[in-house]
């Protein structure tokens, strides 16, 4: 059971294009630790170990750079290509994040 569980928070790290921060402290933002986009990511990566069927997310690019907030969506994108259904509230979208969406 515990290889099965292990190997599930393995595909959720990749998910999220976290993998490679495995074991990493958060840490302070700015000062060491996760980036501000990797604990973004690593916010969503917790939920989907809950393995939900519907995720709700307020903002998720809020704060963020282009570039971050294009790996934050394309981390969503890749969670509701897994057959999750994702709501997702953002405010004033790029093109590249706006073409992210189904619907």
């Amino acid at each position: 059971v515990l290889v099965l569980v292990q190997r599930f928070v393995d595909d959720v790290m990749e998910l999220v294009e976290l993998k490679g921060m495995k074991g990493s402290l958060v840490g302070v933002s700015g000062a060491f630790g996760l980036s501000t986009d990797q604990r973004k990511r690593l916010t969503i990566a917790v939920e989907l170990v809950a393995n939900p069927s519907i995720i709700f997310m307020d903002e998720p690019t809020t704060g963020l750079d282009t570039p971050a907030a294009s790996i934050v969506m394309r981390a969503i994108r890749r969670a509701a290509d897994t057959g999750r259904t994702v709501v997702c509230t953002i405010h004033q979208p790029n093109i590249q994040t706006f073409e992210t969406f189904d619907e």
